[in-house]
Order: C-alpha cells, then structure tokens, then sequence
C-alpha cells in the first residue's frame, strides 16, 4: 500500500504539471524578484492566484491569513514568505471533520454529476477502491438517461469484479434503484453506489429524480448511512465551482470527486472548492486506470503542487 500511495504522489506531482506552471513558477519569481513585502508583492501573489483559478474569495482569504503570518513573525524577506504561503493554502483547505464515515458502516453512495465529467468512470474506479479495501459493493445503473452509462458501467463492474444491478435505457432510475437495495440487503453488501444522472440543464427534472431516489433509500433502507458525491471536472476550472454549487441546492452533498486533475492548468479549483462551498473533496483522479483515483489529501495536493520533498500519507 505505502508503494502505491508514494506512486500516486509522483503521478500527482506529474498530472498538476500545468497547474504548477501557472501558479507556482509565477510565484517563485516573485518571491525572488522582491527585496520588499508590500502591497505591490501581495498583489502579483493575488493576481497569480486568481488566474490559477483558485478564485478571488479563497485568494483574498489566504492573502489575509499570510499577511496575519508576516505581521506576527515579523517576516522582511519575501522568500521566507513561500512556506508560510504554503501553509494558508492548505489552511484554506481544512474544512473540519472530513471522514470517511461510509466506509465504516453499511451504506449508499449516491453520484451525481453532469455528462462528460467522467461520473460512471468514477464510480466504477470507486467500486474498485472499496472492494480493495476489503467490501461487498453492489453498483446500481440508475443512470438511464445517457445511453451507453449503463453498457460503460457493467464493463467497471466486471473490471472491479462487483455485482450490478441495472435496468433499460430511459427506465425510472428510482426502480433501479428500489431492485438495487433489495439486491444489497440479500446479498449483505457493505455498500451500494448508486449511478444516476445529472440533468442540470434541467433542475426541476433533477430534483424531482433525486427526491424519489432519497425517498426509496429512505424507506427500504433507513438503515444505510446516507453519502452524495458530485463529480466535477477539474480541467473546467471556475464553471466546475458553480456546477457544485448548483448540485447542493437539489442534493444533500456530503462530497466531492474531483476528475481530470492530470495535465490542466486548473487544479487550483480543488483549493477553492474546498474553502468557497465547505464541502470537502473527497477523492482525486488524475489518470485512466482503475487506480488513479484515489483519497483526496489536502497536505499531500498542496505538497504535490508546489513539488515539495514531503509526502504525506
């Protein structure tokens, strides 16, 4: 396990790449470019933040933070700034109490997210992390709005070698869904995800699916510890932000799966995620296989960002 975890820190610290371009680089100029701290550095240190899309709220706060730092330890050289900026970031990134609680009790894994950000690749790559961990994990297909989700998510059940529970194209997801927790309880799985749309084109329609999935989960299997998880694609920057806004005024989301963090220049979304919405992200893919995604660890992200020697476990 200590192999993979250090194998997925390089393949971290190689997929933030371009975010690290973006943001990191520019800041090291900085800090090597000024003699003095004064507005004019906190501004350029601004300016590279907000570009590297970790966005004018998060930044402003972790602007304040380091200036609070630099203040209290009477810091005059800007290069002593770069471990203090480090730490703001990750301060930003500390939303409390984000265990992984459904990992612990009988559960339901709702997914959620909108076509194209790697949703039903996700949940099968989770189905895969849990049955490593040792669980019974039986996947429901109750993505019956997109055509192929169906055919895509046996091929990760196979892969994963889970049991699914599936339907026609276009049936009621909520039917799924009622077969699929019947499956689970016979079958005692330790947890059931659950694949389902995302239509926020359409948020009436959406909501509506959702709550008749919440109430069936909620009657035939009250005794499920409850998780939602959004899945956002992190090559999309500012416009995965408000996607995770969006999905929160129709679901009770407890998390986040962040895709694609391999070879974009926004990888700083996870950093305003994070500290905008105060819902923590939970998982992190940066690759095809079904390893690459893996728990999200805000030390080792910031770590693997600015390409420190440190690797958290």
């Amino acid at each position: 396990m200590a192999e993979e975890k250090v194998g997925f820190f390089k393949r971290l610290v190689n997929g933030l790449t371009k975010t690290r371009d973006s943001i990191v680089a520019g800041i090291d100029s900085i800090f090597s470019g000024y003699s003095n701290i004064d507005d004019d550095f906190y501004e350029e240190i601004e300016e590279i933040l907000v570009m590297g899309d970790i966005g004018i709220n998060t930044t402003t706060k972790i602007i304040d933070h380091l200036k609070e730092r630099v203040a209290e330890e009477h810091i005059t050289d800007p290069a002593e700034c770069k471990q203090l900026l480090i730490e703001s970031i990750k301060k930003q990134m500390d939303v409390g109490d984000t265990a992984y609680e459904f990992e612990n009790r009988k559960s339901v894994v709702l997914v959620i997210g909108v076509n194209g950000v790697g949703k039903t690749t996700s949940v099968g790559k989770l189905a895969g992390l849990l049955k490593d961990q040792g669980k019974k994990v039986v996947l429901a297909a109750a993505d019956t709005f997109r055509a192929a989700a169906g055919e895509q998510l046996t091929e990760w059940a196979h892969r994963a070698g889970v049991d699914i529970i599936g339907g026609q194209n276009g049936a009621d997801p909520a039917s799924i869904v009622y077969d699929a927790v019947a499956a689970a309880k016979a079958r005692n799985a330790d947890v059931l995800i659950c694949d389902t749309a995302g239509r926020l084109h359409n948020k009436k329609n959406l909501m509506e699916e959702l709550h008749k999935i919440y109430r069936i989960l909620e009657k035939e299997y009250s005794e499920a510890y409850m998780e939602t998880l959004v899945v956002l694609d992190g090559t999309t920057g500012q416009n995965a932000l408000q996607q995770a806004r969006q999905f929160a005024e129709v679901a009770n989301v407890t998390g986040i799966i962040l895709t694609k963090l391999d070879g974009t220049a926004k990888g700083g979304i996870a950093v305003a995620i994070q500290s905008e919405l105060d819902i923590p992200v939970k998982y992190i893919g940066v690759g095809e296989s079904i390893h690459d995604l893996q728990k999200f660890d805000a030390d080792q992200f910031v770590n693997a960002l600015f390409h420190t020697s440190e690797e958290t476990a």
